[in-house]
């Protein structure tokens, strides 16, 4: 039965994209009852598979039949899993939402004409499914495919607007994130000859040459796609899409791609090499220090956020190498940081989307005293602000407090070095963006910029859930990511 679910909650997403597209300027509401009947479909597999894996091998393919015996694709399910459908597909019914108001002629900043919505719901949709195809990729082949296809559907959503600034951008995204799938398939073709295998499991199998060989081209891979340094540069340039898409992309997407990789990888059941996590670790510290470096001279409230998101998979890199290193703790608190970073930054990119919404810009400079015309969106806002920064009781102080209680378990100086780090950096970034939020939001408004328009029900229902998933979601994910099973160094 839960196999049968999951491949529904697979397909439909994608049978709901080609819908959209015959349905065109009459997509919307078959968009919003298919991503809710997944994210009802998502909450069933969660909950009946809670703490248990189920695999399913359903489909051969003919060519490998003299090396590889048996069915290479299928349906895989376990905690992890669980764990990354919660943020991908319900952040996705949120994004469809709140897109039905957003995407108006309205629109202050950028007006959407209704012959544009089958294709906005389009690749929204089939976005939303390429998210579960990787959830619950059994292996690397399978994972492959579906990770291909993120990348085709955050180009096309990136370019919705078809202007040159936002062409540019999603080219720039396509270009540099493919870069890591070259890196991420020649893993593949390793892995392969070493194996005769796809399965993440198989790594272990490989001689130490190979092993590291393979887990660095993977590294590779998620450093692209999670916008790690030195590739992050096309994540800031992709605030050119529209803000859905924006909140889409860093909260629950593709960019969450690229540490899940990860994350499944550590988590197979064999021993990553030490010299692996620590470059894993290093680099993200390095990402998480450079983002911070570029929040002080960010003027568009979308890059600000942008960048907060490359420090934040930094974040989830961080606890995944602390776990490699042999920190159980710091492993699942790096994955809790998936779905509580998710909820937090979704919160604070919609937010960004009601302001421009109503105001025409996202320029930071000609924003004041916005708490007064739109108060929800300014305590959502400060909601978001505070969980995303590790503020208690919201959602990423608890990923944050078991990432540094990982990392003290670490025998050495290393530990404590990283734990002064993320308490440095998480106090400049507190500081910042609150001064960022109370540069916008208090004081007198800007005659300049007049916001006399209270955005619409859709966006300020969805900003309500949001502020109420910031206080909810640690405590959803934290039984999930106890259950991940995960034998350390």
């Amino acid at each position: 039965m839960i196999t049968t679910v999951a491949i529904i909650m697979l397909v439909l997403p994608a049978a709901g994209a080609l819908l959209s597209m015959l349905l065109g300027r009459r997509a919307r509401p078959a968009a919003l009852v298919v991503a809710a009947i997944a994210t009802g479909l998502a909450i069933w597999v969660t909950a009946s598979a809670h703490g248990r894996s189920y695999t399913a091998m359903l489909v051969s393919l003919p060519w490998l039949h003299d090396i590889v015996p048996g069915p290479v694709l299928g349906i895989f399910i376990d905690p992890l899993a669980s764990l990354m459908l919660l943020v991908a597909v319900p952040i996705g019914l949120l994004t469809v939402v709140y897109s039905t108001a957003y995407l108006t002629d309205k629109n202050a900043e950028h007006p959407v004409k209704r012959e544009d919505y089958g294709r906005f719901y389009f690749w929204l949709l089939l976005f939303i499914s390429s998210m579960v195809g990787v959830a619950v990729s059994p292996n690397l082949l399978q994972f492959f495919a579906f990770w291909e296809l993120t990348t085709l559907c955050s180009w096309a959503l990136i370019s919705f607007h078809q202007d040159e600034r936002s062409l540019r951008a999603g080219f720039k995204a396509l270009f540099m994130t493919y870069i890591g799938s070259v890196f991420f398939l020649g893993a593949i073709l390793v892995l392969f000859r070493g194996t005769q295998s796809f399965d993440f499991t198989a790594i272990g199998a490989l001689p130490p040459k190979s092993k590291f060989l393979v887990m660095f081209f993977l590294l590779i891979g998620a450093w692209a796609k999670a916008a790690q340094v030195l590739l992050q540069t096309w994540l800031p340039d992709a605030m050119e899409a529209p803000t859905p898409v924006s909140a889409y992309l860093h909260a629950a997407a593709m960019v969450k791609a690229g540490v899940f990789l990860m994350a499944r990888t550590v988590s197979s059941g064999w021993g990553v090499p030490t010299r692996v996590s620590l470059l894993m670790a290093a680099m993200a510290v390095l990402t998480i220090l450079v983002a911070l470096s570029f929040y002080f001279v960010q003027d568009d409230i979308k890059r600000l956020l942008a960048y907060s998101t490359i420090a934040h998979l930094g974040y989830v890199l961080l606890g995944v190498a602390i776990g490699g290193l042999g920190s159980t703790l710091g492993f699942r608190g790096g994955v809790l940081h998936i779905i509580c970073h998710g909820y937090s930054k979704a919160t604070l990119f919609f937010c960004a989307g009601a302001i421009a919404y109503v105001t025409g810009t996202r320029r930071i400079s000609d924003l004041r005293g916005l708490g007064r015309t739109i108060p929800l969106t300014a305590t959502a806002f400060f909601v978001g602000l505070l969980s995303v920064t590790g503020v208690p009781p919201l959602a990423c102080f608890w990923s944050k407090f078991m990432i540094l209680s990982g990392a003290m378990r670490l025998s050495g100086p290393l530990g404590p070095l990283i734990v002064i780090f993320v308490l440095c950096e998480t106090l400049m970034s507190f500081g910042w963006m609150l001064y960022i939020a109370q540069k916008i939001f208090l004081g007198p408004p800007l005659v300049a910029v007049p916001a006399d328009v209270d955005p619409p029900f859709a966006m300020n229902a969805t900003l309500v859930i949001l502020m109420i998933g910031c206080l909810v979601v640690p405590f959803v994910g934290m039984p999930l990511v106890q259950l991940v099973p995960f034998m350390g160094k």
